[in-house]
């Protein structure tokens, strides 16, 4: 629950990075609360379309957490050094979403998975 709490607060920021358990964790949260909201859509009766397949409520929560997944998006992308905008490619940008960060900093930023302790000490003696 940190991890989606954790992008809510960061609710537009595209910038920096998000490493893999930051933006799956936001998936897997994201989808369970879509998912209770349709059976409260449904158990309050407040559906609409033309199979009542929609429901107010289902839509604006999905409404309210757009910007933050485009957000955590773009960051993954960030991650895997990649611009924000190839979470547009369909199916490649699955594998990138799957595929581990880049282990340096990258134009992005730090990498969000390593202490910065960690990597000053790594970088001593490199020149």
């Amino acid at each position: 629950m940190n991890w989606y709490l954790k992008v809510l607060q960061q609710y537009s920021d595209f910038k920096g990075r998000a490493r893999r358990k930051e933006y799956w964790m936001f998936v897997l949260i994201n989808a369970i609360i879509s998912i209770l909201m349709k059976v409260l859509d449904n158990v309050f009766g407040t559906t609409y379309g033309f199979l009542n397949e929609d429901g107010y409520l289902e839509t604006i929560y999905s409404l309210a957490t757009l910007v933050p997944t485009l957000a955590v998006s773009a960051r993954r992308m960030h991650d895997v050094g990649k611009s924000g905008w190839y979470m547009l490619i369909p199916i490649y940008n699955l594998i990138l979403f799957c595929t581990d960060g880049e282990y340096d900093v990258n134009k992005w930023g730090a990498n969000p998975k390593h202490d910065q302790q960690e990597l000053m000490i790594n970088e001593i003696g490199k020149e």
